[in-house]
């Protein structure tokens, strides 16, 4: 995730003062995805042509496919890969803000035909999105993303659950706020109401489990995992840690040994070249949305887009334009808009042709520097 690449880079700069073995050791962790590399190189004449120079599109990943038998007790079917997260991450080209967004394992999309792991191709089909990563792995999750947002993703990361919950632990443990207890026999997490620090077990729990905490809804779920992605880019960022050698090694090799990324990324030097810009980009313009989304009209268990604010979005993400979030919208504010262009909306066609297109349209969401406790 981009918090590891900040370290990364902070141990680059440093990397004299640790030593050439360590740099080396952390260089070959990560492992290069050259299958889907080649998989996209083939389709490359139907993928998006990048509109902005220098701005960044890099699609997230979490994959069980290699998080041990541990993860079962998460919902995993043994010997099934799976992506239970993923999120379009957005690097302005001024290197001023990014915008992660979530993308709901359960969106109904158009899957095109992938390529699998024996061999044989898919074919193509309407599904949930996370069938994408299961059908293809990571070049048919990039080729159905962009299919769907016509956002060309310039580089992919897939995280390692197993190596997540090392780097939690690396970290000495992440602290969130909890509205109220949680006692989740599935996640085994039994952990009092208010501000509790999580252990990278506990983590796991924390941001995979979905029909037992909150609302039991993926839209819910994915919001805590912003939540916790945010505290744990803080806790990552703070002096104590990428200041440290001593405190920042066991970090990157827990985070370098659980990537999986395109050629371009996979070295220390190739995640160096990609962040160096972003050291300075403040806590409250990282910003965490979730895509514009409501229940499938045939499915309630499923999610569709809500348009225009997704197709919105995505223009403006592609186009390098800023979006603001908000943790609420004002009353009547339909996301992707304005409460000028809200209220012009439900006077009618006449009143909306009226107003002029705001350059900063809000969107419901957080920032890293947003106080969960708060």
């Amino acid at each position: 995730m981009w918090w590891t690449a900040l370290g990364v880079v902070t141990f680059v700069v440093g990397a004299a003062g640790v030593g050439w073995v360590a740099y080396e050791k952390l260089d070959g962790n990560i492992t290069s995805d050259t299958a889907a590399a080649d998989e996209l190189a083939r389709f490359e004449r139907e993928r998006p042509t990048a509109l902005v120079r220098d701005a960044q599109n890099i699609l997230l990943i979490g994959s069980d496919s290699r998080s041990g038998d541990e993860n079962a007790k998460y919902g995993r079917d043994s010997g099934t890969e799976r992506s239970d997260t993923t999120i379009l991450l957005h690097l302005a080209a001024d290197r001023r803000s990014a915008t992660a967004v979530s993308l709901p394992r359960d969106l109904m999309v158009d899957v095109p035909s992938c390529r699998r792991a024996d061999g044989s191709r898919t074919e193509p089909v309407f599904t949930m999105f996370n069938r994408a990563f299961q059908n293809g792995g990571s070049a048919c999750t990039v080729r159905t993303v962009e299919k769907l947002t016509d956002i060309r993703v310039d580089h992919h990361v897939v995280v390692d659950f197993g190596g997540f919950k090392e780097m939690v632990d690396a970290v000495n443990g992440v602290e969130v706020c909890l509205a109220e207890p949680i006692h989740d026999k599935a996640a085994k997490l039994r952990l009092p109401a208010g501000k509790v620090k999580l252990d990278g077990e506990q983590a796991l729990g924390y941001v995979r489990a979905r029909k037992s905490l909150g609302d039991g809804s993926d839209t819910e779920r994915m919001d805590r995992q912003q939540r916790f992605l945010a505290a744990l880019a803080t806790k990552v960022r703070g002096n104590d840690v990428l200041l440290n050698p001593v405190k920042l090694y066991p970090v990157l090799d827990a985070a370098t040994s659980s990537l999986t990324t395109d050629p371009g990324l996979a070295s220390l030097r190739g995640l160096y070249d990609l962040v160096r810009g972003m050291r300075t980009i403040p806590m409250e313009k990282v910003q965490f949305l979730t895509v514009p989304r409501k229940s499938y009209t045939h499915d309630v268990n499923r999610d569709e887009l809500v348009e225009p604010a997704a197709q919105m979005l995505f223009d403006r993400l592609r186009s390098d334009a800023p979006v603001a979030v908000a943790r609420e919208l004002p009353e009547g504010m339909a996301e992707g808009m304005t409460e000028g262009q809200s209220e012009a909306l439900a006077g009618g066609p006449s009143l909306m042709s009226s107003v002029t297109p705001d350059p900063m349209p809000t969107f419901r969401g957080s920032t890293a520097a947003d106080d969960a406790c708060g």
